[in-house]
């Protein structure tokens, strides 16, 4: 694939950071993939046992390298914010994650970071089921779970616009990146999704990219199954916290009660109804119909309340960018 035109990216400056632990046999081949338009390509090396960093000190030419080294590892996640770190020092504009396995295309960087420059987006990020005859490649496995996850991601993040949460392939706006708190970002494989909890808590907007799944010899240190609920509990915790920040701190509107009614009102009528149910077969009598339609009108409220509150949610995604605010605001 051609690169695309630089058009608005050719004044700004870009750079990719590559979190890089057992890469070593596929790292050059990323780096040589890396077109012009990028000013600066950070390796982080995650106290990688074979020496990435070291590697491709010695067999890398470019000058564009910074390599960084980590003396313990910080897994993928303390990885990439080193590297954010380091390009927010060096006054970068717009910062790129790609994988140093190979499953990544840097050909196709400049797709996400057009939104980004056009003020369309804060933060974009790979999505590789748009394309249903291409995620055939995925393991099926992997494909399950990653769908699972990216439904419960809609809950937990806010973002109900976006798809394949644990995608890699990110671009965010520099000033958006000096904004989030990186010491309470996942350093482990949950970061990508985190990432999303806390743009959502700034209100930056995220944009899906379409890109190909490719899996070739590479093996995945993530392993969905394992993760799953692990992933689901800190879930859980960033459902809450989105809640309470934006519906009960931030600002208060009609779902900030169709929320709480919802639930009590749904929760109360199943456990009135099993109550009722189980005592009548204990006791060999018949239900009461006033019992029944109390629980089932109770239950039905519930549920259309909690529909409500889900359809408020996903009317709020946001939809200005943050560092198009920012430029808003200095023009004024």
């Amino acid at each position: 694939m051609a690169h695309i035109t630089l058009n608005m990216t050719e004044n700004l400056k870009i750079a990719v950071v590559i979190p890089s632990y057992k890469v070593k046999n596929h790292i050059m081949k990323v780096i040589n993939q890396i077109g012009s338009e990028v000013c600066k390509i950070y390796i982080v090396d995650d106290c990688c046992p074979d020496g990435t960093g070291a590697f491709v000190k010695s067999h890398c030419v470019d000058k564009r390298i910074v390599v960084i080294k980590s003396s313990e590892n910080q897994g993928v996640g303390g990885a990439v914010i080193r590297g954010y770190k380091e390009a927010i020092k060096d006054s970068m504009d717009i910062i790129v994650k790609i994988d140093g396995d190979n499953q990544m295309d840097p050909r196709l960087l400049l797709h996400f970071v057009n939104p980004i420059v056009a003020n369309k987006a804060d933060y974009t990020k790979g999505n590789r089921f748009f394309n249903l005859e291409k995620i055939n490649t995925m393991p099926k496995l992997r494909l399950l779970g990653n769908a699972l996850l990216s439904f419960i991601t809609k809950f937990s993040s806010g973002y109900w616009n976006i798809f394949d949460p644990t995608n890699g392939y990110t671009a965010i706006h520099a000033d958006v990146a000096s904004k989030l708190p990186f010491n309470k970002i996942s350093n482990c494989y949950f970061f990508e999704t985190d990432m999303l909890f806390h743009l959502n808590i700034l209100r930056a907007v995220v944009l899906d990219i379409p890109m190909d799944a490719k899996y070739d010899a590479e093996i995945s240190n993530l392993k969905i199954s394992k993760v799953i609920w692990k992933f689901f509990i800190k879930h859980i915790k960033n459902f809450s916290k989105r809640v309470f920040y934006n519906y009960y701190l931030r600002d208060m509107s009609l779902a900030s009660i169709e929320l709480p009614v919802g639930m009590f009102m749904l929760i109360y009528g199943t456990t009135y109804g099993a109550f009722n149910w189980i005592s009548s077969i204990q006791s060999e009598t018949q239900t009461p119909n006033g019992v029944i339609m109390l629980s089932s009108l109770l239950v039905i409220l519930g549920v259309q309340f909690l529909l409500a509150f889900v359809g408020y949610d996903i009317s709020s995604v946001p939809r200005i960018p943050l560092h198009h605010k920012k430029t808003l605001y200095q023009s004024n």
